[in-house]
């Protein structure tokens, strides 16, 4: 096979989508039985989105979910106040998705089955991998059941303990954000609307704060609740019911069903590398997140968006291997950054707001980035290329598929390279005044002020 994905959660889902539609030979394997049945990566933001959007999901994904309810804090039984989640934004024409949309990490894994199954990919549960070997030709996968396999390619999107990375010997760097561990769950309950996100400050008596949020799109509630350090966190029913009951007017038998439940300890950490041969991380294997801010899944799920258009011009030879050298070199700073900002989110220091959108996520300084305008204006390579109407035709529509677009405003547009997309047209603010070379994943690639440099560029990436 081409390609052999190891994990079956957003990461290893959206790669294989991207991959299938691209006619790539490739395999999901999960350790697992089934699919992650909790709640934990349940926000979804604007740009992951867009992405969404462009792999097909993105009505499903609608349909699924909701938007996040405002916090009511409580204090003796009594509501005290509100408490604003996220600042808020308005949709845009080029920014069509604003705000957060909350569905459970469980039901976006269905969706992107059934995209992955529809387009003719496979998961293969029950394949746990034990180890690997690799040469110039390919990587054998050991695994703990049944044959060995192999590919020309093997993508870790196996989570934070990654065998695959240990295996690889690639070391993570990074802290423990917080010391108090967390308990989070999935449970039906009683006694509270469905109105709002429900906020238990600390009662000062060491123990720390408890949360119970409406998971949208189902009867569920996601309990979270945060433990002095070196607390043994009860995730058992019981468990459950007895810190709901300490820490809010509810009784303990207000938790009619304890649904799914864990306990983990808020870090972040950074893998050294995001490459070994023919061997890549992706996800949480690359980078370990505090689930402040709502970046993890996201920054997953953009990690694979990324790789996978670049997999599938390498493996149908129209692009040279080097260019999956850029996979690491793009990803791993923003990887980096969404670190840094969901630290400060955990910590209070920063609110939800624009920068947990990750609209202005970029790749200006990429290797792959050329810009050629002297006088650039509003959008330049490497920015994320935005949504509106162009000569009748809206640009995420013509975007909307596995090849590349020339957008061209104001200026006339040179003969594309086969299998790229041209929409012209006058007037595209968002743009100004020039050709714009986007790539599959939604970002500009090459850009300027005449198609000076656009034919040596194409041939470069593959077109």
């Amino acid at each position: 096979m081409d390609v052999l994905i190891v994990g079956a959660g957003p990461t290893g889902l959206a790669l294989g989508i991207d991959l299938a539609r691209r006619g790539v030979d490739a395999l999901v394997v999960e350790k697992a039985d089934a699919l992650f049945p909790g709640s934990r990566g349940k926000g979804i933001q604007p740009r992951t989105m867009e992405v969404f959007d462009d792999l097909g999901v993105r009505d499903a994904i609608r349909a699924a979910g909701g938007t996040y309810p405002v916090g009511m804090i409580w204090q003796d039984g009594e509501r005290v106040g509100e408490h604003q989640m996220f600042e808020p934004a308005e949709a845009t024409e080029d920014s069509p998705y604003n705000e957060p949309w909350m569905v459970p990490q469980w039901r976006t894994q269905e969706i992107l089955a059934a995209r992955l199954t529809e387009l003719g990919g496979e998961v293969a549960f029950g394949r746990e991998v034990t180890g690997l070997t690799q040469d110039e030709d390919g990587v054998r996968v050991h695994c703990a059941d049944g044959p060995d396999l192999h590919a020309r390619y093997v993508v870790a999107a196996d989570g934070g303990r990654s065998a695959i990375r240990r295996a690889l010997g690639i070391a993570m760097t990074g802290e423990t954000v917080d010391p108090h561990p967390m308990l989070v769950a999935d449970v039906r309950l009683t006694g509270l609307d469905r109105e709002y996100w429900h906020v238990f400050p600390p009662r000062g008596d060491g123990d720390g704060f408890l949360a119970i949020c409406p998971l949208a799109g189902t009867e569920d509630f996601q309990v979270v609740a945060q433990f002095p350090e070196g607390t043994a966190v009860d995730v058992s029913l019981e468990g459950v019911r007895k810190v709901v009951a300490d820490r809010s007017h509810l009784t303990p038998d207000a938790v009619t069903e304890l649904r799914w439940s864990s306990d983990f300890r808020p870090r972040q950490a950074l893998a050294d590398r995001f490459r070994s041969g023919r061997v890549f991380l992706a996800g949480d294997a690359a980078h370990i997140h505090s689930p402040a801010g709502g970046q993890g899944l996201n920054t997953s799920v953009q990690d694979a968006y990324n790789l996978g258009w670049k997999l599938g011009a390498v493996l149908t030879g129209s692009a040279p291997e080097s260019l999956l050298d850029t996979y690491e070199e793009e990803r791993r700073p923003i990887a980096a950054q969404m670190l840094g900002l969901t630290t400060s989110v955990h910590r209070g220091e920063t609110r939800r707001g624009d920068a947990t959108r990750q609209l202005g996520l970029g790749y200006r300084g990429s290797s792959l980035t050329e810009e050629t305008g002297t006088l650039p204006g509003p959008l330049r390579a490497g920015d994320r290329a935005p949504d509106g109407m162009l000569g009748g035709v809206r640009l995420f529509d013509a975007f909307r598929g596995p090849h590349w677009t020339l957008v061209a405003v104001g200026v006339e547009a040179p003969r594309p390279p086969a299998t790229t997309r041209v929409v012209h047209g006058t007037g595209q603010v968002s743009y100004g005044k020039g050709l714009f070379l986007v790539r599959p994943d939604g970002y500009v690639g090459w850009a300027g002020e005449t198609a000076t440099g656009l034919k040596d560029y194409s041939a470069r990436v593959g077109l």
